[in-house]
């Protein structure tokens, strides 16, 4: 035969201390705390036409790429320096309504290097959150390795760059 046991009494609880209460609070911050803890924002933030519509290097031609755009290294001797980009992310991520850290963010080329965009007109760059920023940057070299292997000219790829972060960040 089986023995059951009896629910105990409201009276056979035990009483909540002052002890449990100030555990069960810590506890209850410290699960609030950790979950809004993120390195990166993660929304992306669709370049704005107006403000970004992207602009074009004149130094970059179709007819120049293997001088330029598919040269190694190329990109670095005209990427501006970074005191001009995060003056300029500070301002842009005011003007998109962002805020966090500005290491939570690159300020990005609509019109990237590595397909002829302009490197320092505040109109093809914009606030871009990571991890959105690296998922982009391999497109970009995705692009850059189609225009210079012929399967794509140069303004198809700006087309494509331009649709992508006008559409999806």
């Amino acid at each position: 035969m089986r023995r059951f046991e009896t629910v105990p009494t409201v009276d056979e609880v035990r009483r909540a201390t002052p002890l449990d209460v100030l555990l069960a609070v810590v506890l209850v911050g410290v699960v609030v705390a950790l979950s809004g803890v993120r390195k990166h924002p993660t929304h992306a933030i669709l370049a704005d036409p107006t403000r970004t519509p992207g602009v074009l290097n004149p130094d970059v031609t179709q007819a120049n790429i293997h001088a330029t755009i598919c040269r190694h290294g190329w990109t670095s001797t005209i990427r501006p320096p970074s005191d001009y980009t995060d003056k300029l992310k500070r301002k842009q991520m005011r003007r998109y309504g962002e805020a966090g850290s500005l290491s939570d963010y690159q300020e990005d080329h609509l019109i990237s290097l590595e397909l002829g965009g302009d490197p320092t007109d505040p109109r093809n760059l914009w606030p871009e959150p990571y991890p959105r920023a690296s998922q982009v940057d391999q497109i970009e070299n995705e692009l850059n390795a189609e225009v210079c292997s012929g399967k794509l000219t140069l303004a198809q790829a700006q087309q494509r760059e331009d649709d992508l972060k006008h559409t999806q960040g």
